[in-house]
Parts: C-alpha cells; sequence; structure tokens
C-alpha cells in the first residue's frame, strides 16, 4: 500500500466517521443545542469535502455524468459555520452579526457559476485537458474560499478575545482555553492551506495533491477534536450550572433558617454571657510572668474568636468556591491585613491559608461524589465547582488529603454502602 492508498483510505474512514459522529451528536442529551447544531454543520461538510476528494482521487466523479466535472466547495462553509458555533456558545448571538446570511448566498452563487463554466467547457476533449482547465477554475475558487476563510477566521478571534462583552455570560463556567488553542492550532492548518494552493498553482495544476495530504490530515483531525471538545465543555458548563443553582438554593436555605432564628432570639430576654477575654482580673502586685502569661492567654483567645469569624465567614459566603479566592481576597473582605490573618490561621488552625481553604474544597466535594443528584456528572464538573481551578489540582489535591484520587473515593464510598 502506498502513500496515496493510504491517503485515500484515511479520507474515506474520516468521512464515514463524520457521518458517524453527526448523528451521534444529534441524538446526544446537548446536540440539540445551537451552538452544537452548527459545530455539527461544521463536522457535516469536512466529511463532505473529505469524500468528494476521495472520489476525485479515485476517479469515481469526473466524465461519469452530464458535466464532466464538478467539485463543490464545502469548505468555503467550514469557517462561517464555526464562528455560529462561537457565538452561539458565547452567549453573544442575538449582539452579532448573522454571516450566513452573506456565506449562504454567496455559496449558491459560486456553485451555480461553476456549473455553467463547466456546462460551457463541457466539449468532447481530452479528458486531462478539460481536467486541469477545471482544477485551474477551481483554484481561483479556492482562493477566494481562502481569502473569505481568512477574514471570518480573524473576526472570530476578535470575537473570542473581547472578553468585556462575554465576562457575563460564560468565562464563569468556562474560561475558554480550549478554544484559544483550537484558534492557534487553526492557524497552522491556514499555513498548511497557503503551502498546498502555492504548489499546485507552480506545478502547473497537475501532480499537486500530494501538497493536500498535510492539509487534510490536519484539518480532519482538529475539526473532530473541536467536536468532542465543544461537546464536553458544554456538558461541562450545564453541569456547572446546576450545581452551582442548587448550591445558591441551599444558601438561601440558610440564610432564612438565620433570619428565623434572629427573629425567634429577639423575644427571648437578654442574658449578656461571661467573656473569658475581658475578664481576666489583672492586679498590679501580680507578678510579671503572670501577667505576660494572661496576656497570651487573652491574645490567643481574641485570636480564636477571630478565627471563628473567618471561618464563619468563608462558609456562609462560600468563598472556598472560588477557584482564586487568596488571602489578599479575605484581606479585603474581613478588614484585616493579609499578615495577620495569615497568623490566626496558622495558630488557631495549625495550618496554612491554602491548607485551610483545600480541606474545605475537598470537604465540598466529597459531598458532591457523594451525592445521587450528581451520580452523572463528570469528575471534572465536580472539581471545578468545588473550587478548583483544573481537574489535574483537583486530582492532586484530593488525594492528598484522602489518599484517594475522587474517582477511587466514589468508588470506594460506593462498596461500602
Amino acid at each position: 500500500m502506498n502513500t496515496k492508498d493510504i491517503f485515500d483510505l484515511f479520507l474515506i474512514v474520516s468521512a464515514l466517521h463524520g457521518f458517524a459522529f453527526n448523528i451521534i451528536l444529534l441524538c446526544s442529551k446537548n446536540g440539540r443545542e445551537k451552538s452544537m447544531l452548527y459545530l455539527n454543520l461544521l463536522i457535516f461538510v469536512i466529511s463532505l469535502n473529505n469524500i468528494q476528494s476521495w472520489g476525485l482521487e479515485r476517479n469515481l466523479l469526473q466524465h461519469k455524468f452530464t458535466l464532466n466535472y464538478l467539485q463543490i466547495p464545502w469548505h468555503f462553509l467550514a469557517m462561517p459555520f464555526l464562528y455560529m458555533f462561537l457565538i452561539h456558545y458565547l452567549k453573544i448571538a442575538k449582539k452579532s452579526y448573522n454571516l450566513l446570511k452573506i456565506i449562504l448566498p454567496m455559496f449558491l452563487v459560486i456553485v451555480i457559476t461553476q456549473v455553467i463554466f463547466m456546462y460551457n467547457y463541457n466539449v468532447d476533449d481530452a479528458p486531462e485537458k478539460l481536467n486541469r482547465i477545471y482544477e485551474q477554475y477551481s483554484s481561483f475558487e479556492e482562493g477566494i474560499s481562502l481569502l473569505v476563510s481568512l477574514i471570518i477566521f480573524s473576526y472570530s478571534f476578535f470575537v473570542l478575545n473581547r472578553k468585556e462583552k462575554i465576562r457575563s455570560k460564560i468565562l464563569t463556567f468556562d474560561s475558554l482555553k480550549w478554544l484559544h488553542t483550537f484558534f492557534k492550532l487553526t492557524a497552522v492548518g491556514y499555513v498548511l492551506w497557503l503551502f498546498a494552493l502555492g504548489i499546485k498553482i507552480k506545478l502547473n495544476f497537475t501532480s499537486f495533491i500530494f501538497s493536500y495530504y498535510p492539509l487534510r490530515v490536519y484539518t480532519t483531525l482538529l475539526i473532530y477534536w473541536v467536536g468532542y471538545q465543544g461537546l464536553r465543555q458544554l456538558r461541562i458548563s450545564k453541569e456547572r450550572k446546576q450545581i452551582r443553582k442548587s448550591l445558591l438554593i441551599n444558601l438561601k436555605l440558610e440564610e432564612l433558617k438565620k433570619s428565623e432564628l434572629k427573629e425567634t432570639l429577639k423575644e427571648i430576654p437578654l442574658i449578656l454571657p461571661i467573656s473569658t477575654v475581658n475578664h481576666q482580673p489583672i492586679t498590679t502586685s501580680a507578678p510579671t510572668e503572670t501577667v505576660a502569661s494572661n496576656t497570651e492567654k487573652n491574645s490567643l483567645a481574641k485570636q480564636k474568636e477571630q478565627f471563628l469569624e473567618i471561618d464563619t465567614f468563608i462558609n456562609n459566603h462560600k468563598k472556598f468556591l472560588l477557584a482564586k479566592y487568596t488571602l489578599q481576597n479575605l484581606s479585603k473582605d474581613i478588614k484585616l491585613s493579609s499578615s495577620t490573618l495569615s497568623l490566626i490561621i496558622n495558630n488557631v488552625a495549625n495550618k496554612s491559608f491554602t491548607d485551610y481553604i483545600n480541606e474545605k474544597k475537598v470537604a465540598q466535594a466529597k459531598i458532591f461524589l457523594l451525592d445521587a443528584n450528581y451520580s452523572n456528572y463528570t469528575i471534572t464538573s465536580i472539581g471545578l465547582e468545588s473550587g478548583f481551578n483544573s481537574k489535574s489540582t483537583f486530582f492532586t489535591v484530593f488525594k492528598k488529603r484522602s489518599g484517594y484520587t475522587p474517582v477511587q473515593f466514589k468508588k470506594e464510598q460506593l462498596l461500602k454502602k
């Protein structure tokens, strides 16, 4: 099997895989989301492009019909569908222009123009000569497609980086790092496309097919990667929204209970508590050691009170669920210096602020992992909504605190039941 045969096999297998993925995605739980529909269309046109390339390579489409040659530019629709996926995924479609209103008519004009052109050249002549004429025309068409695609790609990248417009919509559930990675990888694809088209022109539109091998393989793998990533990220975002919604409901219930408790306490006669901090008798005749001992006890007692306030604040406001909650953030909230907060937590809890916060994150994660309502949720969703900034950090910290990975912990607890 030579390189050409391997490439032909890749084209047909990737096309069939793409069509299968279309069906699976359409039937999936989140497949009917508008963003996923456009992502599905992107994979569909790439699959059509691949199966068309396979047919042309096997000479299955040339000189078999009324028109001797027809090569529909499916690649013209790829970037517009990606743009439509992007604006719907970022929840900014209502504020963004629908490029398909321009692109679809352009696509139809290109196809009709190609049919008219090829019909006029549909004469009895040597197939090689006709193929060369058609390749020249399709290369001109491809150049237009490349230019339009680059413009849409650049605009899409601009939209993705306009974070102030999308901050409240999606960034709280998705860092969008995977999309930034995709755009960087797509830029490599454009370099390969320019390289392939340049070789095609330089070789005078003959024996050029080898130059498209890297492009076809690269773009196909890239599109399938973004398809799987898009579906996965949408699921994680939805799960995180649901988890956050349930936490918000629980938080409101806790606040309601506290409010009811306060109303009840108002009806009870006030009894002043005896303070162990402010009622330690200190006489001038006491030895220096006794004064120092009492001062130290008073200081520790005060720190315990302050720690209780800190702990209550963090628990009540679920601050440990924030991925980037630092001592500086706590300092602004509590109105104590970072050094003072660090000293209090170290003296009372006997641990650093990071370990203290991570302990709460792990405890929350354990609750999620054992809750039947979240049994079908991904480990990533649970980790991110427990306050960790990545799946790897979640696994590392969880294992350090419990001795198990989240998956092992869940299985172990289920076995005990």
